[in-house]
């Protein structure tokens, strides 16, 4: 019985030797970590309990949603009151306004966006392939990924001089703590890296509002199929008009609701913009690291797109951008019989919960066909873009963005790795460690 037993608590002393070792936090959550129990480390004085059991994970993420909150976010230095950091009925309101555009049918509207993004890469790769020259898949995989949201953000293709201002995103995700416990402070150089950012998207908000006016309103007022003459470096062959972009829809936004302050309006462009270029950028160059070791796998995916989902789907099981959600209990609480004082933050682990040998036998090893699974999921068992009211709004975007490039480069070239691959980082998020240099070929 657990009846209000308080949950197992790994010993200080672990917990200090972990602190002068200078480890990730995740060796500290290994240690901490007993499959179907609730488990916990204090550090600072602060209570964190360790959450992995799909059915605790299910609880409070899912039907607990409400009661167990994000006590503060770890990047609210970098995206401020964006949609991903905001609380109560102001974020009710911003997922409401955007939750159309990136859910159901609203995601078509941005396939001419991913598919020219994609193109370029599949160009940059032929003519590597031609050249014999290696090439960063890393690299590659997050020029793509800016592009295509950038593309959706603003209407507008990728420069190279944007880019730039924008991948050093990277760099200051990369500074975060990986939890709520971390550190606040961020090295001189990130701020300055935040400034250009804000730069950048400052400006882009500046020359959308001049447009914006001069097509004399909103989207309300744009009819559809019709080519928009302002669209300066749109791609030959793309000229129907499938729907606003996002800046469009937050410029009307801020046409009717005081909230939309030039402040929040850049707020949420640069949390879509990292939420939609860092977990599939990382998750394609993941996938290609996978597949490099898994050279029948590659085979296997070459033009099938139900392979290409396989691979991406057990790739975001074994590295789950969002390794690590953290959330709080601001008043009392029983977590399935364990009692949750308030204060105490709560740890949900995708990354060991996607290592449940219960769920997923052999669970380091990579299988794609374990997708699509034979029988229902434990809930909570599976939660690469988190579950409940607060999952990823995007999910379907970055699904589908990653299965069109992946699948246009297994469709056209093999790849072989030429370096080491990097360790992986338990960051923010998960990410491989440095480039992941490779050869291209044409497939004869």
């Amino acid at each position: 019985m657990t009846d209000g037993m308080l949950p197992d608590f790994l010993d200080d002393d672990a917990v200090t030797a972990w602190t002068a070792s200078g480890a990730p936090l995740v060796d500290l959550l290994r240690q901490a970590h007993t499959p179907g129990r609730l488990t916990g480390f204090r550090r600072g004085g602060r209570a964190a309990v360790l959450v992995t059991e799909p059915r605790h994970v299910h609880q409070v993420l899912g039907v607990g949603g409400d009661r167990y909150v994000k006590r503060s976010h770890r990047a609210r230095p970098l995206l401020g009151d964006g949609m991903l950091t905001a609380t109560g009925e102001a974020w009710r309101s911003q997922r409401k306004l955007l939750q159309a555009m990136f859910t159901g049918r609203g995601i078509q509207r941005w396939e001419h966006h991913i598919a020219g993004a994609a193109a370029c890469v599949v160009d940059r790769w032929a003519e590597r392939a031609r050249r014999g020259a290696p090439t960063d898949i890393a690299e590659d995989v997050q020029f793509f990924t800016v592009d295509t949201i950038w593309r959706s953000l603003t209407d507008r293709p990728l420069d190279r001089e944007t880019y730039v201002d924008l991948a050093a995103v990277q760099d200051i995700v990369a500074a975060l703590p990986a939890d709520v416990g971390g550190s606040a402070a961020l090295p001189p150089e990130v701020e300055s890296a935040i400034a250009a950012l804000d730069e950048r998207i400052l400006r882009a908000l500046a020359d959308a509002r001049v447009r914006h006016r001069k097509d004399g309103a909103g989207a309300g007022s744009r009819e559809p199929g019709v080519i928009r003459t302002a669209g300066v470096g749109r791609e030959p062959g793309v000229g129907r008009e499938p729907g606003p972009s996002v800046l469009d829809r937050l410029l009307d936004a801020a046409a009717t609701d005081p909230a939309y302050t030039d402040r929040l309006i850049r707020d949420e462009l640069v949390t879509l913009l990292v939420a939609g270029y860092e977990s599939s950028a990382r998750t394609l160059t993941w996938a290609f690291v996978l597949l490099d070791a898994h050279p029948e796998v590659m085979e296997r995916a070459s033009g099938d797109a139900s392979a290409v989902e396989a691979v991406l789907s057990e790739t975001l099981r074994l590295y789950p951008t969002g390794w690590l959600l953290p959330r709080h209990s601001p008043a009392d609480e029983t977590l399935d019989g364990w009692a949750i004082p308030a204060g105490t933050d709560l740890l949900v682990c995708p990354y060991l919960t996607h290592r449940d040998p219960e769920v997923w036998p052999e669970p380091e090893a990579f299988d794609p066909g374990r997708f699509p699974a034979r029988s229902p999921l434990p809930p909570g068992a599976y939660l690469p873009f988190g579950i409940g009211p607060r999952a990823c709004l995007g999910t379907r975007f970055a699904m589908r963005e990653m299965e069109v490039l992946l699948g246009a480069l297994l469709s056209r070239f093999t790849v072989e790795t030429t370096g080491p691959v990097g360790e992986p980082v338990f960051g923010i998020n998960l990410r491989p460690a440095g480039p992941l240099h490779a050869r291209v070929r044409e497939r004869t």
